[in-house]
């Protein structure tokens, strides 16, 4: 079976991790910088090419470009658990990816990343599921610093771009970390 290529674009505010979550998914590794890649993975015995679009920070008033919304197959949008103004960013690209594709729903996952910096927590876990369940979305709590949840969280930006193609390889998921 050939591997299906999936275009996955990660969005959210400025300093919540989105470059980290890739590189940590992509090389194993925690580093400052990189250029955006192609990473191979295998689910369910179903090979997938995952073409990776690590945007820049995004703010409340910047334009969602097109280029985020053609062709793309997925979403990860990221806050920082630090951050409520971070997912209050994440609410208002959300709605732009509505307006902009004119669907009701976006395959997607919701990922508050950051748990290592327990001390400075401004967003529950809790919060950032009620906010994924309204988007009838997945929901995913990682730390790309320390390596928690970056697979599950690719894993379950498949499953969802799967499903919303008519392949129901599972219910929605979540990687919350416990």
């Amino acid at each position: 079976m050939p591997a299906r290529v999936r275009k996955i674009a990660i969005m959210g505010f400025r300093s919540v991790g989105k470059s980290s979550i890739t590189i940590q998914f992509v090389e194993n590794q925690f580093v400052d910088s990189y250029d955006p890649t192609i990473e191979n993975m295998k689910i369910r015995g179903q090979d997938y090419q995952l073409d990776l679009i690590d945007t820049a920070g995004q703010d409340e008033y910047s334009l969602v470009p097109q280029s985020y919304i053609m062709n793309i197959d997925g979403y990860v949008l990221v806050y920082s658990v630090t951050s409520y103004k971070s997912l209050e960013v994440v609410k208002v690209i959300y709605e732009k990816l509505l307006d902009m594709t004119g669907k009701k729903q976006v395959p997607l996952v919701l990922v508050g990343n950051k748990t290592d910096l327990r001390m400075e927590r401004e967003v529950s876990a809790d919060e950032g599921k009620r906010l994924a369940e309204q988007w009838r979305a997945a929901f995913c709590e990682t730390s790309a610093k320390e390596n928690q949840k970056i697979n599950e969280l690719f894993t379950s930006v498949i499953l969802e771009i799967e499903k919303s193609e008519g392949n129901n390889l599972q219910e929605k998921g979540s990687c919350i970390l416990s």
